[in-house]
Order: structure tokens, then sequence, then C-alpha cells
């Protein structure tokens, strides 16, 4: 009998749940919430208590017992900044979780892991949440002592493939220097040097590349002026910045893949922003070996838009030079997180302790 783990991935508009015996996967069901239903809720953390209950009632048509459960891990929310690992949660991470300045449907998943473990009477963790925060402090000050640098981004998958990458070739993590690009709604691109994320790009609402639905860096005093031109609200912008900003803007939509059959089509407006995406991407991709002082083992290409070739031999051909491209698609979020909790079930790795 091996450990049977549940991983759950909330995300604004689904949740993914997988069942694991060991590194076997034995279920996995993205659970869809139609506009309407999100809709009824004031806010997020309101929808806890709903989304519990179609896990665990996809998990009875399934005839699981969750009393067979070993584990459970969820997807790391928008808490402080913490380094990477496998953190147990505790009344501390669930309070910061339940009272999050940002607002996320990833800030669910340590709290649905807690109750659902609670219920199976076993022990609750989450693994290398968005906040993790390993940066080197000269990565932290920008030109603004108000306006400092944060890490937000995909560090769950930018983690596992870069483990993975290394496992595959024979390396140690803890010595090899990466730089990862996790290509999504948002856009994040990492240098890993020696085990450790030294620098990357806030893929939320802060820097780094425009990205299908999020602004990216933005120059600083076109923006100030559009603040200030009465044109839009507040949250507007923020919005504009996070979740209507890049493709979304500029062609309406967020889906790379309507914009390559765009592109097929002859749009050429769509192949200029396209280009410019990548583009973007590419220069982040450069800057990062910079960050590594030119010492890069490889460059790594993930999420879900490294399945659209177009954008991957884009990059290649851009970046080749600095050091070998190899292409992981897909998230392999679910995946991770059995992953962190097995080794923590195994005993190989203690979990840390959130304070």
């Amino acid at each position: 009998m091996g450990y049977k783990v549940l991983a759950i991935n909330p995300g604004s508009t689904s949740t993914k749940i997988a069942l694991y015996d060991d590194e076997r996967p034995l279920l996995e069901v993205t659970l869809r919430h139609k506009t309407e239903e999100i809709a009824q809720f004031p806010d997020i953390i309101n929808q806890l208590d709903w989304r519990r209950g179609l896990i665990l009632t996809a998990l009875r048509e399934k005839e699981f017992d969750i009393k067979q459960l070993a584990a459970v891990i969820g997807r790391g929310g928008l808490i402080r900044p913490i380094p990477a690992g496998v953190y147990e949660v505790n009344s501390r991470m669930r309070y910061d979780l339940r009272n999050a300045q940002m607002k996320h449907a990833c800030n669910l998943g340590g709290l649905l892991a807690a109750q659902i473990a609670h219920m199976a009477g076993v022990k609750a963790y989450i693994a290398d949440p968005p906040v993790v925060d390993e940066m080197d402090d000269a990565a932290r000050i920008t030109g603004m002592p108000m306006c400092p640098r944060k890490p937000i981004f995909h560090a769950l998958n930018q983690k596992a493939i870069a483990r993975l990458h290394c496992g595959r070739m024979g390396w140690t993590y803890e010595e090899s220097n990466l730089i990862v690009a996790h290509m999504g709604g948002g856009i994040s691109v990492a240098a890993h040097k020696q085990g450790r994320i030294v620098d990357v790009n806030n893929a939320l609402d802060g820097d780094g590349p425009f990205a299908p639905d999020r602004a990216g860096s933005i120059p600083s005093s076109e923006l100030i002026k559009v603040c200030f031109s009465g044109q839009y609200t507040r949250e507007e912008l923020l919005k504009f910045v996070s979740s209507k900003g890049g493709l979304v803007a500029y062609l309406g939509t967020n889906s790379v893949m309507e914009v390559m059959g765009r592109i097929a089509e002859g749009d050429q407006r769509a192949q200029k922003v396209l280009d410019a995406m990548c583009y973007n991407i590419a220069k982040q991709i450069g800057a990062m070996a910079a960050a590594l002082s030119g010492r890069v083992d490889g460059i790594l290409l993930t999420g879900g838009i490294a399945y659209n070739e177009p954008v991957t031999d884009y990059l290649r051909d851009r970046c080749g030079f600095i050091a070998p491209v190899t292409v992981y698609p897909g998230e392999n979020e679910l995946e991770a997180l059995v992953a962190n909790a097995l080794v923590v079930l195994r005993g190989s790795v203690e979990p840390k302790v959130y304070a």
C-alpha cells in the first residue's frame, strides 16, 4: 500500500484536483465554475465552503473514502514572502490566507487542504507558493525606494521543472544555474542559481514581459499620464495591469492558439503583437543570463504557451546562444504538489514552519 495524496489547485474559473497512490495517478478532475456561479459570491474567500463541497462530491462519485488519505496538499496562496519548500498548514497560515491583501483563488488552496485533511484525520501542506522569495538584495531595489520589486510568480512549476530537468541531465539542482520561463496567462522568467531563485519578475501585476492578459513592464511617465487622465478608475487600471492587458488589450483574447489562428489567416496585427510578446520574453531571458553572470547551464520553457512551436522556436532562435533551450510544455502543478507531499511523507524532507 502506497501513500494516497489529494492535491488541490484552485483557479479563478475552475478547481483542479488529483488523487495519487504514490506516483501513480488514480484520478484527475477539473471542476469548472460558470461565471454566474462565481458571481453569487461577494469575495473569493466566500467560495471556500462551496468549493469544498464540490471536491468532496467528486470524490464520493468516484467512490473514494477520504479516510484512506495520507495527506492533502493545496496550491499555496498570496501570503507573506517565504523561502521555497513544503509547509504544513497551521493556524497562522490559515489566518493569512483568509485575510490576504491580494485576492486570488490560489488563496483557497491551503484552506481547502486544511479542511479536508481535518475531516480525513491527516495533515495538510502547501508547497512553493507564488510568493516564494529567495531574491538577491540587489534585485529588489528600484529607482524609487517606495516601489521595491516583489517576486510573485509560478514558483511551484518553476521549481518542479528545474528539478525535473536536472534529474534528467544527471545534475544536482543545488549545483546548477538555470533560466526558467513559465508562459501562461502571466509570464515569469527566473534565474535559478544553485538552488535559489535569485531574480524573477512579478508576473501578476508588476513587471517583466507582457503576457496574454497582463501588462508587464510599462513606461512610467506614460502610466502616470493615464492614471491622472480622468478616463479610468483605480480598479479599472489595476485590471488593465493584472487581467486585461497584454494580448487581451491589443487583440481582445488571451488565447495564444486563437492568435495563431488569426496569423494563419493573414492577420498582420496579430503577428506583430505576438512577435512583440516573444521579443519581450527573450529580452527577459537575456536579463536573467546577466543575473547569472553568463554562467547558464540551460534555458527551460514551460507553461501552456510552450505547446506553441512558433513561440518556442522564436525563443530558441533568439536565446540559444546563451545556453541549450529545452521545452517542457504544460503546468504540471498537481503532479508537482503530489511530489512535494511524498517527500515529506517518506521522511526525505522535513516540512517547514510558517511563522
